[in-house]
């Protein structure tokens, strides 16, 4: 039992957004090591086939499963949406991912029933928030909108200029006039951007981040299935499928100094 819970969590994600679920943990769960997977060189996933995204998430899975992780988070709401299944039908750990969480925040939280959900296409197209809501309020109005180049905006270091505030005007436009009081971020890349979104959105409307509530979930699963680690320093390790540089240099903008190096895996 003991090695078990020594174990690191592992968490992965198409590229760099997921380092807000890392974040979340190391916040939430400083005792506990982390294993992180970027796929750096294939982002993004939101554009890509179902075939192509499962084929991806498993080649992750197996390689976390190897690093013997004791639980898997899949920190990428497009792997979420699309590949779920073939992740849990591989992995002998827990697995916890990022829609139920905030789909569960979201149907509680909302006054007038009207959600908006944001994600990539694949995300969106998927219809997984939406399934995810009407199971637990089959009343609830879903407005989803796809915004692809939300990724590229955060993995290019722009979160707060003219050019964030003009695409978030152009994606968002719909969704103000649509009368929502509750917006999923339903791709963790997008968290970096809440600043120009509530600014555009104003303040009556909630904000929910998938990073954040997942963790609650960690915290729940770890402590149900004894795998919780109670003292100790957690360790972090990174690894990407491309420019690790590029990783650090951009995951320091999500973890700060946390992110000291980060290792290439060949696939």
């Amino acid at each position: 039992m003991d090695k078990k819970t020594n174990s690191a969590i592992g968490v992965f994600d198409s590229g760099i957004g997921g380092l807000t679920v890392v974040r979340a943990l190391m916040e939430r769960l400083p005792f506990e090591n982390i294993i992180y997977f970027g796929d750096t060189a294939r982002v993004p996933y939101g554009i890509k086939s179902v075939e192509t995204i499962n084929h991806y998430a498993s080649q992750i899975t197996e390689f976390l499963i190897k690093k013997d992780v004791k639980l898997l988070i899949v920190a990428c709401n497009t792997m979420a949406a699309v590949a779920y299944q073939t992740i849990k039908d591989l992995s002998s750990v827990p697995v916890l991912e990022v829609i139920d969480a905030s789909a569960r925040i979201a149907a509680k939280d909302t006054r007038t029933k009207s959600i908006g959900v944001i994600g990539t296409p694949a995300t969106i197209n998927s219809n997984a928030y939406a399934r995810a809501i009407h199971l637990l309020d089959a009343e609830a109005k879903i407005f989803s909108q796809a915004c692809p180049l939300f990724v590229p905006l955060v993995e290019e270091g722009w979160t707060d200029n003219k050019v964030v505030e003009m695409t978030v005007k152009a994606y968002l436009g719909s969704l103000k006039q649509s009368g929502i009081d509750t917006l999923i971020l339903g791709c963790t890349h997008y968290p970096l951007l809440k600043k120009a979104i509530r600014k555009y959105l104003g303040s009556g409307v909630r904000l929910v981040d998938s990073a954040e509530e997942t963790v609650k979930e960690v915290v729940v699963a770890l402590k149900k299935n004894r795998l919780a680690k109670k003292s100790g320093k957690g360790i972090h390790s990174f690894f990407v499928s491309d420019a690790p540089d590029r990783f650090i240099k951009v995951g320091r903008r999500f973890l700060g100094e946390k992110v000291e190096s980060a290792v290439r895996i060949e696939r």
